[in-house]
């Protein structure tokens, strides 16, 4: 299956940003046993490129692994060799292009409609809505009309209760950091994790 595919059919994108390395090992093994399939590890984690490995090797096969806060063409180059099978931006970057030229699928970070048009023009497989609460799941109800076949994932702020609203509103997946992971990639509570975990899962299957 795609990145697409994926993205379509499981709906929830971990983005996992930590200051503890084995702590985000963790955390993202414990999602994987809740039943999360998609991960973000954001490059700026500490030592994200041997989390990401490590990940990679650990859950080989069960879930799809992307690297985020790519910005330039060596950050691309580098997540590619640690195992990251896709990448995600914060917005339009030389990254783009030279993941596309790398053969990696692209999330890029886009906020206004002109910038949704530049990321598809460039060829990114989805666009990531970011910071999604600033405009709020309204926004994609918006969007929708003038980019019907663009897919679109709001990332920044959703919450488990905001989930149905923005994937209601034409929101292929949405993309959570800390209020799915909270402290876990800091060296927090992974019971409190799982909780989250099941919540989200939860919300995202209410909508499929």
């Amino acid at each position: 299956m795609t990145l697409l595919d994926d993205l379509r059919e499981h709906r929830l994108l971990s983005i996992i940003r930590g200051t503890d390395a084995a702590a985000s090992i963790d955390t993202a093994l414990a999602l994987a046993d809740e039943g999360v399939r998609l991960f973000e590890v954001s490059l700026t984690s500490a030592d994200a490129l041997r989390v990401i490995e490590a990940i990679a090797t650990r859950l080989d096969g069960r879930i799809q692994l992307g690297a985020g806060t790519i910005l330039t063409p060596d950050d691309v180059i580098r997540v590619r060799d640690a195992g990251a099978t896709y990448v995600v931006t914060p917005g339009l970057a030389p990254s783009v292009p030279a993941a596309i030229d790398a053969g990696l699928p692209v999330l890029c970070g886009a906020l206004t409609p002109t910038e949704i048009v530049t990321a598809a023009g460039l060829g990114a497989d989805a666009v990531k809505i970011f910071p999604a609460s600033t405009m709020g799941p309204g926004y994609f109800k918006d969007l929708r009309a003038p980019f019907p076949d663009i897919p679109l994932i709001p990332v920044g702020g959703v919450g488990a209760d905001t989930v149905p609203a923005y994937l209601a509103n034409g929101a292929i997946a949405v993309g959570v950091a800390s209020p799915l992971s909270g402290d876990a990639p800091n060296g927090g509570d992974l019971d409190a994790l799982r909780l989250r975990a099941r919540s989200f899962l939860e919300a995202v299957r209410d909508r499929a």
